[in-house]
């Protein structure tokens, strides 16, 4: 890479490869086909909210807190970002992205509480059905979901911190 492209070429942001796996996770066709997630733009929000709430309650639980905003800008960025590309302009994207960023935080205070250790599993079951399928499961569709919830909070719990961080969570 020459000098020149060194300085056009802006770095990438911190924490690119793990928002990058979170909106990948995100978007897996198993969330929409297998647990019934509406696959639409709210949909699509829910699952961003949810993986990312799962990944920023691990950093919390490592006391990562500069990665824990770090992390909450990308997610700020990207949800900026999405809302422009629908046609959403200057004038209201701030408030919209504040709700965003409010409904990103209460979803994140639920899963905490419906994931610690000494909550019922119908905890969990009553957060997603409530947050993912706005109080209206299919039938079996949020003990689905839960359970992968559960799986994949496994997933990235077992993820060592410097993988978790470069976004090489398997």
């Amino acid at each position: 890479m020459s000098l020149l492209s060194r300085f056009l070429t802006p770095p990438n942001p911190p924490l690119t490869d793990l928002w990058m796996w979170i909106a990948g996770m995100a978007r897996q066709p198993d969330w929409y086909l297998r647990h019934g997630v509406e696959d639409t733009v709210d949909g699509r929000f829910d699952m961003v909210a949810l993986v990312t709430s799962l990944v920023l309650i691990r950093l919390e639980q490592a006391d990562l807190r500069m990665e824990t905003a770090l992390l909450t800008e990308r997610f700020v960025e990207d949800m900026d970002g999405s809302l422009r590309d629908i046609g959403i302009g200057d004038m209201v994207i701030g408030k919209h992205v504040g709700r965003m960023v409010g409904a990103l935080g209460g979803r994140l205070g639920a899963y905490r509480k419906a994931l610690a250790a000494d909550a019922p599993p119908a905890d969990l079951v009553q957060a997603l059905a409530r947050n993912v399928y706005r109080g209206s499961p299919p039938p079996g569709a949020a003990e689905g979901l839960a359970k992968a919830t559960r799986a994949l909070k496994a997933q990235i719990d077992a993820a060592p911190q410097a993988a978790l961080l470069a976004g090489e969570i398997s």
